[in-house]
């Protein structure tokens, strides 16, 4: 899948920001991506009061992605309140990188980027398996 349509991943992570829960920070984010089936799945961020126990747009989105029949992250993109893309954090690059197909795409603050490219030398499923 080369055809990626960036402006209907911007946008449903946009929509996906507007229903994010983040009453202490005030700092909403929605990401989006496009699965290896064809649907978009999106995520958003949902604070708690006992602050280090709330979720990133990316964690909901990958609960997303296993409750709407599962497949593999083909793109993804990550907007904050302004809907300006920002960048998923390490842990949250390598929760990406578990559910990818390689070289999975992202709309970065630098531009078009492979999972490979923001996360260099990722340790993931192949790596158990290669140990099997």
């Amino acid at each position: 899948m080369t055809d990626i349509d960036w402006d209907e991943l911007r946008s449903a992570a946009v929509e996906a920001m507007e229903k994010a829960y983040a009453p202490y920070s005030r700092y909403r984010v929605g990401a989006a991506a496009l699965v290896s089936d064809g649907r978009i799945v999106t995520g958003c961020n949902v604070e708690n009061a006992s602050y280090g126990v709330g979720l990133c747009a990316e964690c909901g989105l990958v609960g997303n992605l296993h409750m709407t029949g599962g497949g593999e992250l083909v793109a993804f993109v990550c907007v904050n309140n302004d809907g300006e893309t920002i960048m998923p954090c390490g842990r949250c690059r390598q929760l990406l990188n578990e559910f990818a197909i390689p070289g999975m795409l992202l709309e970065t603050v630098s531009g078009i980027r492979t999972i490979d490219e923001v996360l260099p030398d990722a340790f993931g499923p192949r790596d158990l398996e290669a140990a099997r």
